[in-house]
C-alpha cells in the first residue's frame, strides 16, 4: 500500500480568494511561497500528492467543470515545472445542500482516491486550512495537519499545526518512519 498527502487547494496550495469569492481563472491562482518545494519533498519521500477540494463555484455556475479541470491541469503543469508532482486532483462540485458524500467534511474524495490509488489511509495525511479539512481526514482514518492563518491561534484537534505547507511537511517528514 502507498501513503499519500491529501492537500486542500485554496489556502494550502494557493492563496484563498476573498470571503464569498472563488478562484475561477488562472489570473486568480496565486501559488503560496514554498509550496513547490514542499510538494517536491513529499514526492522525494515517496508520498502520493493528491488534491481534494470543495469547489461549489461549479454548482453556482461561476465556472464549468471543463474550465475547472483546465485550471487544475495548468496548476499541475506549473508545479511540475518546478519539480513538484501532483498525482491527482479530486473536487466536489456540489452545493452545500443537499448533503453529498464527497463534500468535505465528508471523506468521500479521500476514500475514492484511496481505492483508485491503493492508498493506506492510516499512513497518510490530510493537510488543510480549515476544521472541515481536518474532519474529513479524521473520518477517512488519516493523520491530520491544519495550516493556520497569520492571525489565527492554534485550536482544534489536528495532529499537527503550522503556518505554511513547507513548515508542516518538514514536521511530517521528521516524524515519518
Amino acid at each position: 500500500m502507498i501513503r499519500a498527502a491529501f492537500l486542500d487547494r485554496d489556502g494550502v496550495i494557493n492563496r484563498n480568494a476573498r470571503e464569498g469569492e472563488y478562484v475561477t481563472r488562472w489570473e486568480e491562482m496565486h501559488i503560496l511561497p514554498g509550496v513547490s518545494e514542499a510538494i517536491a519533498l513529499l514526492n522525494k519521500a515517496g508520498f502520493r500528492v493528491i488534491v481534494v477540494s470543495n469547489q461549489r463555484c461549479v454548482a453556482k455556475g461561476l465556472i464549468t467543470t471543463a474550465d475547472l479541470e483546465a485550471l487544475h491541469r495548468r496548476l499541475c503543469e506549473v508545479l511540475a515545472s518546478a519539480g513538484a508532482i501532483i498525482d491527482a486532483i479530486y473536487y466536489c462540485p456540489h452545493e452545500m445542500a443537499p448533503p453529498c458524500r464527497c463534500r468535505k467534511p465528508q471523506p468521500g474524495m479521500l476514500l475514492e482516491a484511496a481505492r483508485t490509488h491503493d492508498i493506506d489511509l492510516t499512513a497518510s495525511w490530510m493537510i488543510g486550512d480549515s476544521d472541515i479539512d481536518v474532519e474529513a481526514g479524521r473520518q477517512a482514518g488519516c493523520k491530520t495537519a491544519r495550516l493556520l492563518g497569520s492571525e489565527e491561534r492554534p485550536h482544534g484537534n489536528a495532529d499537527l499545526v503550522a503556518r505554511s505547507l513547507r513548515e508542516v511537511i518538514d514536521q511530517i517528514l521528521c516524524t515519518a518512519v
